[in-house]
């Protein structure tokens, strides 16, 4: 009797491991995180815009150009331009149309909100 609950117990733990190296599969992968703007799963960027649109302060074209991109490539999506191919790569990449980033709600005001910040910095976009 306890060989066979040895046998059960090694057969759910399998179980158990398997499963959660599913779950951790399938999760969605998360933006990357910024000290002081926060995360897109969880912060807004809009609340730190003084700081994303600031001349003086704030990150440089180059930088936001790579909080924006990141969100996308992040997700799937397969850039066209050179610059951004050179700089982020495609490699895993399936989505080929920007539209249909799936993107949450966050995502889409953080990029909202950084792209303002490389308009008022005159960032070539």
């Amino acid at each position: 009797m306890g060989a066979k609950r040895g046998l059960l117990g090694s057969r759910r733990r399998a179980v158990v491991i398997g499963v959660l190296a599913a779950i951790g599969v399938a999760t969605p992968v998360l933006a990357d995180c910024y000290d002081v703007v926060g995360c897109d799963n969880r912060n807004l960027f809009s609340k730190n815009y003084s700081y994303l649109g600031s001349v003086a302060n704030g990150p440089n074209c180059s930088f936001l150009y790579m909080m924006r991109n990141r969100i996308y490539q992040e997700h799937g999506y397969c850039f066209t331009t050179a610059a951004a191919i050179s700089t982020l790569g495609n490699a895993g990449c399936s989505i080929n149309n920007q539209a249909a980033v799936p993107l949450s709600n966050i995502e889409r005001a953080n990029i909202a909100t950084i792209q303002r910040a490389e308009k008022a910095k005159g960032c070539t976009p």
